[in-house]
């Protein structure tokens, strides 16, 4: 509740200074994202870094245990969160095996894209 609280004061102060918001690894899960539109309204786009599991432990310094932990739980979490964006058309993936540069490049054409 904090943090949708949180984002829901930064958003309103900053209403008429902004095309639209990106908020970065929110919501994490499907009740967040209920709670998130219930409160403040429905994201009109969804970016999902869409990488294998092995290029997230490839991202991560932790050790292999702990590291497949993660990511098993990432995806217990998200999988009912993307499946749920992807009923109500909101959900765009992008592909994240390429480079840093090459993703980033990616996520600009797309918010260029659904901008137009």
């Amino acid at each position: 509740g904090i943090v949708l609280e949180l984002l829901k004061e930064a958003m309103v102060s900053r209403l008429g200074d902004t095309k639209g918001f990106l908020i970065d690894g929110y919501p994490q899960e499907l009740k967040d994202a209920e709670e998130f539109e219930s409160k403040i309204g429905e994201p009109k786009l969804v970016l999902c870094l869409d990488c294998s599991a092995e290029t997230m432990s490839s991202q991560n310094s932790e050790n292999t245990e702990t590291t497949e932990d993660r990511t098993e739980s990432y995806y217990q979490a998200s999988n009912p969160l993307i499946a749920y964006y992807e009923s109500k058309t909101q959900l765009c993936k992008v592909d994240a095996e390429g480079t840093q540069e090459d993703v980033f490049l990616e996520i600009c054409k797309t918010i260029d894209s659904f901008l137009k």
